[in-house]
């Protein structure tokens, strides 16, 4: 019974493998070659062969000063087989064009529909000019000092990006297949184009306020989520009877964020250059306005919550803490934050427009709410009205 094994010397320098066989020779090979090794070896004598510069001798080795060529890159191959096998042909990189021919080339040009010739005339057009474009934009002096300036502290890409990726867990968001993160993204994609990109777009870099009220807008609205954490012990909403899920109509909806999205264009278009606010104790005020603001939101929605089922369905009439001054203080409090924001800005005009919009659709929203509680609590709602009679500016309207 023959073996035959094949033994294989990886070197940095020449990698080689030798073999053992029956017959009196040993044989040094490259090292992806197969090499056997016979179990008897009555003569031992040396064959070796790594390059044509290798010379042959029976009793021993001995190397030309000429070096072959090292295969860094060539994978360590070790087998033990019965029999050798045949060396196999390394792949070329002209081998998919072998079989290229003229007539293939007519066949498969002649099979092209008039749909595919448009799809690959545009698809080269495309490249061709976002190439020509690169290449200009890039030997262009004057893109790098803009860049430094502009795309350095702005990233416009970035908010693209997170705009279009915004729309898509919004579209996700619209079929209920959402997941916790991608409604995350919703609310960060709409901040950063209210807060963010109307002052870079028109200061071209970004500092201060803009950067403060990015944050201060996560907070404002992820209260009622904090709520649910400190009543349940986690943030999702709880089942309810979909009545209380009070909306206006989708063209109401809509008409309202494209007002409130072109209010935070105005401010950022009114208000002057980021760098002429004034900063340090002149913004004392600034901070006090923001702090009410939370406060008046949080109060607001914890003390609706404490008096409500699941968060959302009202069980009694609240009388306490900021609905005591206004009937509607959650509204009232998206208000004063639009309102801080545009004075943190300095765009006063700006936040009479804002105010304006939020009035109009909130009183839309606050006649439906108000109806559904005189119908659910009915003389007890209708006397908390009479003893509140300002719906969301206190001692105004």
């Amino acid at each position: 019974m023959e073996a035959t094994t094949s033994v294989i010397i990886h070197s940095r320098t020449i990698p080689f493998g030798f073999t053992l066989t029956s017959s009196p020779k040993i044989s040094f090979r490259h090292f992806n070659k197969r090499l056997q090794l016979q179990n008897q070896l009555p003569n031992h004598c040396f064959h070796s062969r790594l390059s044509p510069n290798l010379i042959k001798t029976q009793s021993s080795l001995i190397f030309s000063p000429k070096r072959s060529r090292t295969h860094f890159l060539s994978p360590v191959k070790c087998s033990l087989s019965d029999s050798a096998s045949p060396d196999s042909s390394q792949k070329t990189l002209l081998e998919p064009f072998k079989n290229l021919s003229v007539d293939k080339i007519k066949t498969a040009v002649l099979k092209l529909t008039p749909f595919d010739i448009i799809k690959w005339s545009s698809i080269l057009s495309i490249a061709i000019a976002a190439t020509k474009w690169t290449v200009n934009l890039v030997l262009n002096p004057f893109f790098w000092m803009y860049f430094s300036w502009t795309w350095l502290f702005w990233p416009w890409y970035v908010a693209i990006a997170l705009g279009v990726y915004g729309l898509y867990c919004f579209r996700k968001q619209s079929l209920g297949e959402a997941s916790i993160f991608e409604q995350l993204a919703i609310v960060t994609s709409l901040f950063t184009w209210l807060t963010l990109v109307p002052p870079a777009v028109f200061n071209g870099y970004l500092e201060g306020w803009p950067f403060v009220f990015f944050f201060v807008y996560h907070y404002f609205f992820f209260f009622n989520v904090s709520v649910r954490k400190r009543l349940y012990g986690d943030y999702y909403a709880r089942e309810h009877d979909p009545k209380w899920d009070i909306n206006t109509p989708t063209w109401c909806r809509i008409l309202f964020t494209i007002g409130v999205m072109a209010g935070h264009w105005l401010v950022a278009f009114e208000g002057p250059e980021l760098h002429r606010i004034p900063g340090g104790l002149n913004n004392v005020g600034m901070w006090i306005l923001i702090v009410l603001t939370l406060l008046m939101q949080y109060n607001s929605t914890l003390y609706l919550a404490k008096y409500s089922e699941k968060v959302v369905v009202p069980t009694a009439v609240v009388q306490f803490g900021p609905y005591r001054w206004v009937r509607h203080p959650i509204y009232a409090s998206t208000m004063l934050l639009f309102v801080t924001y545009c004075i943190a800005l300095r765009a006063p005009l700006s936040s009479l427009f804002l105010v304006a919009i939020c009035l109009v659709y909130y009183e839309q929203k606050a006649k439906l709410e108000e109806a559904l509680m005189v119908e659910t609590f009915g003389e007890r709602y209708l006397e908390y009205a009479g003893k509140v009679r300002h719906k969301f500016i206190p001692f105004v309207y």
